[in-house]
């Protein structure tokens, strides 16, 4: 995984936008206002992703290049280095599910209008 290509996947899901909130070293990915995925665009490159609170503690387990999110909660984000033993695919579904872990706090009306402006 590559910073561009983080960016590129992140950009393609809808209602989602990007900012540099804390500062230009961290680009942050919001869906509706909530934020989903950190990426870190200085030091060693890597994201931090919202994660389930069980399935994060699996994935430390299991990867060397997964550890508990940097400066966030560490129950329910994961920090996942790029060029590690995480692949590019499970990478993507990754994003799929700290993405998915948002919109599913928002309510059935909201998700509702959203996946509407998306087909609009």
């Amino acid at each position: 995984m590559n910073v561009e290509d983080f960016r590129e996947f992140c950009l393609y899901k809808a209602h989602v936008t990007e900012s540099l909130p804390f500062r230009e070293e961290t680009l942050v990915f919001k869906l509706n206002g909530k934020i989903f995925a950190l990426l870190s665009l200085v030091n060693e490159p890597g994201c931090n992703l919202k994660c389930d609170p069980e399935y994060a503690i699996s994935l430390r387990e299991e990867y060397e290049g997964i550890i508990p999110g940097y400066h966030m909660n560490k129950k329910h984000w994961n920090t996942i280095r790029f060029h590690s033993d995480v692949n590019d695919k499970f990478f993507y579904d990754l994003i799929d599910h700290s993405y998915s872990l948002i919109l599913n706090k928002f309510s059935k009306k909201i998700q509702k209008e959203l996946a509407h402006e998306s087909t609009n």
